[in-house]
């Protein structure tokens, strides 16, 4: 099965993953978001990311975390590394949260430029601290850049999730749509952005991002 299926539209290149079950950030995950990037800075304007309906990302793949320490810090050292290109992509990225988004999931977030979530009974966060993880380096960049101040503590420190109205108010989440709405919004925006000059984008984006992503790229092993 393809974890991920490429569209262009109106200039947007569409990212749609379905892996099936709970879209984990896997190896294969990063695969496909690294192709899909590729073809989207040779093909499109703008970026959109969306998940598959109820689950957005559960976060990495637990199955290869398992398999032992090397893998668990192989498949975060590539996590890091996607996480640094999405945040300074040079083209505007928009993710449509369909659902569920927890951990890297929740971090695809905070690295896309505008969040659009799908209304519902859905959980965004960061649980690491409640599963007894410690976050890296390209976490507490992100975390520290779009998280609002007034909730970092519970957010990043005391493992709180968020309903989508929460969301926005937290800063993983921009606005919500209702789930038929949702996926049509996001691509409104991503339209709008993708018009504007991307010289002027890149460079303001990058200029604006710039010692964090300096922190993270210095992380990358």
């Amino acid at each position: 099965m393809e974890v991920m299926q490429y569209d262009v539209e109106d200039s947007v290149a569409i990212l749609r993953f379905d892996d099936g079950k709970a879209n984990a950030v896997s190896h294969a995950f990063m695969d496909a978001m690294s192709e899909g990037l590729d073809r989207a800075e040779q093909e499109a304007n703008a970026v959109m990311i969306v998940g598959r309906p109820g689950k957005f990302s559960a976060g990495f793949d637990l199955k290869e975390i398992q398999k032992g320490p090397e893998a668990a810090q192989a498949l975060l050292n590539r996590g890091a590394e996607m996480f640094y290109r999405l945040f300074g992509f040079p083209q505007p990225i928009v993710a449509v949260s369909t659902g569920h988004a927890i951990a890297a999931g929740a971090f695809l977030l905070l690295a896309s430029d505008t969040r659009v979530g799908t209304a519902g009974d859905f959980k965004i966060g960061l649980n690491e601290t409640a599963i007894g993880m410690s976050l890296p380096v390209f976490a507490h960049e992100l975390a520290s850049s779009r998280v609002s101040l007034r909730h970092h503590t519970a957010a990043v420190i005391q493992a709180t999730l968020y309903n989508p109205e929460g969301a926005v108010d937290a800063g993983f989440l921009d606005i919500v749509a209702q789930p038929d709405e949702a996926e049509a919004k996001g691509l409104a925006i991503a339209k709008q952005l993708g018009a504007l000059p991307g010289h002027a984008y890149t460079a303001n984006k990058r200029d604006s991002r710039k010692a964090s992503l300096a922190r993270i790229l210095a992380s990358l092993k």
